[in-house]
């Protein structure tokens, strides 16, 4: 707004000053650029804190190989457990189940067949059987928990069937239909640790062993028991006699028959002996049938 001088003298009068034209218009446009200097600050973002640099390896520590951690010295093997006094295994095993007697030969500890172990060879069949075939130890299958393997597992199984009985434990598989007791066998060796290829079991390793077996014994009340080879006769009978001398007579274990015959290794290396083999076998028939 402009004011003329008769106006400007009247509001002199009255105190109140007036600023020339050109003087208001400056401070106007001065007190709004303030402002939008104060609005453009405010609405400005602030600018982002600078944030420490990450972690730098120095020249010479990325240049320097990595250093491998150190290995943990190894785990020394299970050192056998003492031997128990005779009798002393047995009265333990005395109330075993299956399933703890089962857990005792996984965790066995008692001779030095334990170090090194890969697996236990308990057993394979029925838990219900008329038969047990005790056989030493001989080819190794896919599987070393299994009984047996190879030629051996296919010599028993024709020694089964020849005797109208089930095959499928001998190859290490369930049988195809439900089989009657009487058709039933069960296998087992007389070591529960398969010794090294080609060793025969020592006398320490059946001592130990031979409670294990004779609480399978027990457990299966089999009507008959054979023992295919030298090492299963001792730990079934306890005798160091020769296997001719044991072979051909009834013996008993727990009061149960017991006939000796040729390990399955000896009839395949001799498949002339596989005639005496099977009188054997007709001679735990025999028993059998007498003991009904």
């Amino acid at each position: 707004m402009s004011w003329d001088a008769r106006q400007a003298a009247m509001l002199a009068a009255m105190g109140l000053r007036v600023w020339p034209r050109d003087q208001a218009v400056e401070v106007e446009t001065q007190e709004l650029g303030a402002a939008d200097v104060v609005v453009a600050e405010a609405a400005a973002p602030r600018p982002a804190q600078p944030q420490p640099a990450p972690a730098m390896r120095s020249a010479a520590s990325a240049a320097a190989p990595l250093l491998p951690k150190p290995q943990s010295a190894p785990v020394p093997a299970a050192a056998p457990r003492p031997a128990l006094p005779a009798g002393a295994r047995e009265q333990a095993l005395a109330g075993f189940d299956w399933t703890e007697l089962r857990y005792e030969a996984a965790e066995c500890q008692a001779c030095r067949l334990c170090q090194g172990r890969r697996g236990h060879v308990f057993g394979a069949g029925e838990e219900a059987a008329d038969w047990l075939i005790v056989a030493d130890p001989s080819g190794e299958g896919e599987d070393p928990a299994q009984a047996l393997g190879g030629e051996a597992a296919a010599l028993l199984a024709n020694m089964l069937r020849a005797l109208k009985l089930d095959p499928a434990p001998a190859l290490g598989r369930a049988a195809a239909a439900p089989v009657e007791r009487a058709r039933q066998a069960y296998i087992s060796l007389p070591l529960k640790c398969r010794p090294a290829a080609g060793r025969a079991p020592g006398p320490e390793e059946l001592q130990q062993c031979r409670p294990i077996l004779a609480r399978q014994v027990a457990l299966l009340q089999p009507r008959v028991i054979v023992a295919l080879g030298r090492a299963s006769a001792q730990a079934l009978l306890g005798s160091d006699e020769p296997l001719g001398r044991l072979r051909g007579r009834v013996h008993r274990h727990q009061g149960i028959p017991v006939v000796v015959s040729y390990g399955l290794d000896y009839l395949l290396r001799s498949p002339a002996d596989k005639a005496g083999a099977w009188a054997d076998l007709c001679l735990a028939l025999e028993s059998l049938k007498a003991g009904s």
